[in-house]
């Protein structure tokens, strides 16, 4: 399945997320969608980036932005890991990589000399309409939450 491309509508999909909450894409029309793909709970890079979201979701919200957080760890993981921080957002499990594999996120990393499949850290911003409108890939944490929140408010 090829992955979403700019100006063109996301095909739908319902996944798992915290709060015991399905997340179905068709149902979030009429609000913009920041989704987010990051490698695991509770590491830094993680946790710095759902702090930068956090910090800002109330300037998202003024924008009618939801945000999801998107990874491969359990639901169990990913509530422990939003009580913890205090997000204001759902986080989607995506433990089969469907979500993943639909935007394109895995590809090979490499770690101290070891290779592996791996999340590489990316953003998809979808309007209101559905439509992806802009992605950034190997995203690097730091002002990245602002970046988003600028792109929000340029649609």
């Amino acid at each position: 399945m090829p992955a979403p491309k700019i100006n063109r509508v996301v095909a739908d999909f319902t996944a798992e997320a915290t709060r015991g909450k399905k997340i179905r894409l068709k149902d979030l029309r009429g609000q913009n969608v920041v989704i987010y793909f990051y490698p695991k709970d509770s590491t830094p890079g993680c946790t710095t980036e759902g702090r930068d979201f956090s910090a800002l979701h109330a300037k998202f919200r003024r924008q009618k932005t939801v945000i999801l957080g998107v990874s491969r760890d359990s639901i169990a993981s990913h509530e422990k890991f939003r009580e913890k921080q205090g997000f204001p957002f759902d986080l989607v499990s995506d433990p089969d990589e469907v979500l993943c594999k639909k935007f394109d996120v895995i590809h090979e990393k490499t770690l101290y000399g070891r290779k592996f499949m791996g999340v590489v850290r990316s953003t998809f911003l979808i309007d209101a309409d559905g439509k992806l409108r802009q992605e950034w890939r190997k995203v690097k944490v730091k002002g990245h939450a602002e970046e988003v929140l600028e792109a929000v408010k340029a649609l």
